[in-house]
């Protein structure tokens, strides 16, 4: 078991699984927002949770320390917002392109 984990991450205790306080740096200002993240292999699959309500996490991968994935927003109007993120320990930070309206920075710690 030791083995397979030392493959799959590098030998490091990490993983993405958990609530996570993010920021997002949008157009419209600063947006608090929660991340709820699983991961199971390199599938990663959760919910982000902010002004807007929650919404489901889509296409969710996990490589090692980095995250992807999509949320198709609907309120205040439909857009598909795509992140990256990397996390180093309990710190995570990346990027959501927000579709025509540019990429916006995020930032958060594991709650």
């Amino acid at each position: 078991m030791r083995e397979r984990k030392q493959l799959a991450n590098g030998g490091k205790k990490l993983s993405a699984d958990g609530t996570w306080n993010v920021t997002l740096n949008s157009p419209m200002g600063a947006q608090a927002g929660t991340l709820e993240l699983a991961s199971d292999g390199n599938t990663l699959t959760g919910s982000m949770s902010g002004p807007q309500g929650s919404m489901e996490l889509e296409n969710g991968t996990v490589d090692g320390d980095n995250l992807s994935w999509t949320v198709n927003m609907t309120q205040p109007m439909p857009i598909t917002i795509e992140a990256t993120a990397t996390i180093d320990g309990d710190q995570i930070s990346g990027e959501a392109k927000l579709g025509a309206f540019g990429t916006a920075t995020f930032e958060g710690s594991r709650a």
